[in-house]
């Protein structure tokens, strides 16, 4: 049986319920559809796509900054009453404590990345596949570097990091690098600050593809991660590429996606 044509809009729904009444979708095609699709909202202040983990693989990542106590909780609720499982970035400790409060499954609260990691009753660990590598200059470049980490886990990658190995002292990179390459990794991200060189020497010294994750670590002028970031966007290192600074949602994800990718 044929799949329905694609519609868009709000007329999705009816048009789609419309085919699965003439035969034109079948059931099966229909649940995927509604799957991909899927958007649920939350009084006045949210509208969720419950479909993202579907549709990407990618689980929803609800941003902490910028929400009262009151609509985080909420949020984080009514994914769980449709999806397995719900990250939050930026989470506040008071946001943290009220997701726990009306959360039935499993909510760990990481305070360093200030990443919230919830499961509903029903959820299963997602197959491990692919090998992330990641790297912190310094030890005030670890918090952004666990929040790509933790993205990673939840994704269902493995992840072996190494902290504190800045361009400071190089030599201190070597081993471990090498015992990343030779796990297996796919994409390592690498965290710094100050001028933000070390992804450019891991992408010298590596042959797979990096990801410069800038952080607002510094002195003065640039200190709040500008130099970082325009350091490595100035990179002459190929297979480097750069997210903006402290995006290490955005950065795990990413290395996530490459590394399960190469996996497979």
């Amino acid at each position: 049986m044929a799949e329905a044509t694609h519609h868009t809009g709000s007329e999705s729904l009816r048009a789609l319920l419309a085919d699965v009444a003439a035969g034109r979708c079948a059931v099966d095609a229909a649940v995927r559809r509604l799957e991909t699709q899927g958007i649920s909202a939350v009084g006045d202040f949210a509208r969720l796509d419950i479909g993202r983990a579907s549709r990407k693989g990618v689980p929803e990542i609800v941003y902490g900054l910028g929400k009262t106590v009151e609509q985080f909780a909420a949020i984080v609720a009514r994914f769980l009453e449709r999806a397995d499982a719900v990250v939050g970035s930026k989470v506040s400790p008071e946001q943290a404590e009220a997701a726990k409060a009306v959360v039935s499954g499993v909510t760990e609260y990481d305070p360093r990345s200030r990443m919230l990691v919830a499961h509903g009753l029903d959820w299963k660990q997602a197959e491990r596949r692919g090998v992330v590598g990641i790297l912190a200059g310094g030890t005030s470049d670890v918090a952004v570097a666990d929040e790509a980490a933790i993205v990673c886990r939840e994704m269902g990658a493995s992840v072996t990091t190494a902290y504190d190995v800045g361009v400071a002292g190089v030599h201190r990179l070597t081993e471990p690098l090498a015992e990343m390459l030779d796990a297996g990794a796919g994409a390592l991200v690498v965290a710094a600050g100050m001028e933000g060189a070390l992804p450019s020497v891991v992408s010298g010294l590596s042959d797979v593809p990096v990801i410069g994750l800038p952080v607002a670590t510094g002195y003065g002028l640039g200190g709040n991660g500008e130099a970082a970031l325009l350091g490595m966007l100035q990179s002459c290192s190929p297979g480097l590429v750069v997210v903006n600074i402290e995006n290490g949602v955005g950065a795990g994800v990413t290395a996530a996606l490459i590394a399960r990718r190469s996996a497979s």
